[in-house]
């Protein structure tokens, strides 16, 4: 069954107004305390914002400062040894290093002057979004930090994801049985400074919605995240020292028929500092099927959606951004 993916969302900020990111305290979800007081919040926000800091997280701080140290080391590697991890060898397990405009997430408007590295969980088996990790030799500790740190923040999102269900009155474990085996990106970012006239044509990531469940970002504290509101406004999102940015992706806004919403986002360095940050892109099971949830079908009015496959959808959204994939696909 071959099940299509949905357009991608232009208009995804329309349906909300906001000034800026409200905080957290997801402490009484992760000790089990109080798990419906957080998935209320966690729901007003995802229903009117989409995008909120976390604190009392549970992730040790050297664990955050050793993937920062391993990341800058990484990046800061001989251009030649980088390209030797360049994603177009992973085939389609999409891993490894994206040099700078290797990707463009709106490319009819911008291109990303960012540099990218990628990586999941190993596996031997070579499929779209699985198989090995293209890891560098140096330095040293680059892999087993980064092992630790996505297995960390695979824990993570699985009690947000728990959170998110309860919000919508359902069980917490509603969506595991859909993420038994998801994708997952673990993804390093280094922006260069930018400096004088900017223009949107050349940012750090043009604006766009993200395309899975939920993204959990580290940020350094150079700045530069901005969130689009209703008025179409750019709403900053600064570093919090202690707190982690979550937010929603298409595939939330799907499951809950536009109730909660996937916020248009972009990163404009001006700092004048090299900017690091490390997100983390959870999914569902590849082949699981995405559609609006019960509990968000209101009496006489029909899904706005048609059921897609997960790992389908993503790997459009990736044609889209890389160049190398568009040409193959031209080719088959």
């Amino acid at each position: 069954m071959n099940i299509p993916a949905p357009a991608t969302r232009e208009l995804a900020s329309q349906s909300l107004s906001f000034d800026r990111i409200p905080i957290v305290d997801i402490g009484p979800l992760l000790n089990g305390s109080n798990p419906q007081q957080v998935a209320r919040e966690i729901g007003d926000i995802c229903e009117n914002i989409g995008f909120l800091y976390i604190k009392n997280h549970g992730i040790s701080e050297q664990l955050i400062n050793d993937a920062y140290t391993q990341a800058e080391a990484f990046f800061a590697l001989p251009q030649a040894e980088k390209d030797k991890l360049n994603i177009v060898n992973s085939g389609p397990t999409l891993r490894g290093y994206i040099p700078i405009y290797g990707e463009n997430v709106d490319p009819k408007f911008t291109k990303d002057f960012k540099e990218c590295f990628d990586l999941g969980k190993h596996e031997d088996a070579v499929s779209p979004f699985f198989g090995p990790n293209l890891m560098p030799e140096q330095p040293a500790k680059f892999t087993e930090v980064f092992e630790a740190y996505h297995e960390a923040m695979m824990a993570l999102a699985t009690q947000l994801v728990s959170a998110i269900a309860l919000s919508l009155g359902l069980p917490a474990d509603y969506f595991a049985k859909r993420q038994q085996k998801p994708i997952t990106i673990q993804r390093l970012l280094h922006y260069p400074p930018q400096q004088g006239d900017i223009s949107v044509k050349e940012i750090g990531v043009g604006a766009h919605t993200d395309y899975g469940f939920l993204t959990i970002l580290a940020q350094d504290d150079k700045g530069g995240l901005q969130v689009q509101n209703r008025e179409g406004e750019w709403v900053n999102a600064p570093p919090v020292p202690g707190t982690f940015i979550v937010n929603i992706g298409d595939l939330v806004q799907t499951l809950t028929n536009d109730r909660y919403i996937s916020t248009m986002h972009r990163v404009i360095n001006t700092s004048g500092q090299e900017r690091y940050s490390l997100p983390f892109f959870l999914d569902m099971d590849f082949d699981a099927v995405v559609g609006p949830v019960p509990t968000c079908i209101k009496f006489g009015e029909p899904a706005k959606y048609a059921p897609y496959r997960c790992g389908e959808h993503k790997y459009q959204r990736f044609v889209n951004s890389y160049e190398h994939l568009q040409k193959a696909a031209l080719i088959a």
